[in-house]
């Protein structure tokens, strides 16, 4: 057993198996996951677990290269604005997208990860860089 850090087995197995560029999704309750993607979910009720809680557990663990959001974030969710602008302070390469266009590139991650949270467009697509 892990004495901290993320406990989900599934979630570490991905991570630990994810190859540069490869990508990983963490999605609100709605966001449509594609056929054949696998789907990690950990929604239990509306709200938990939070998109907050679960972005920064698996942020922790994978080495993130760049992001994607959707473009409408900006008039719809200040909270991932916020995230958006401290990743990019990070040094992190930011994508927008039309949410359109955002849901369509799911269908290339390893696996997306479904949270419980309920506010609108509160989804990511992490790609995976190097360590070295």
């Amino acid at each position: 057993m892990r004495r901290s850090g993320l406990l989900h087995a599934e979630l570490n197995r991905v991570i630990a198996a994810m190859g540069h560029t490869d990508t990983l999704v963490i999605g609100d309750v709605g966001l449509p996951v594609p056929p054949g993607v696998p789907c990690i979910d950990l929604a239990v009720l509306p709200g938990m677990p939070s998109f907050a809680a679960v972005f920064e557990a698996v942020y922790a663990e994978l080495a993130v290269e760049s992001l994607t959001l959707a473009s409408e974030i900006r008039t719809h969710n200040p909270a991932m604005v916020a995230l958006r602008n401290r990743l990019e302070g990070e040094g992190l390469r930011i994508a927008e997208v039309p949410h359109d266009d955002f849901k369509q590139l799911t269908s290339r991650a390893v696996a997306v990860v479904r949270t419980g949270e309920t506010a609108p467009y509160a989804n990511v697509i992490l790609h995976a860089g190097v360590t070295f």
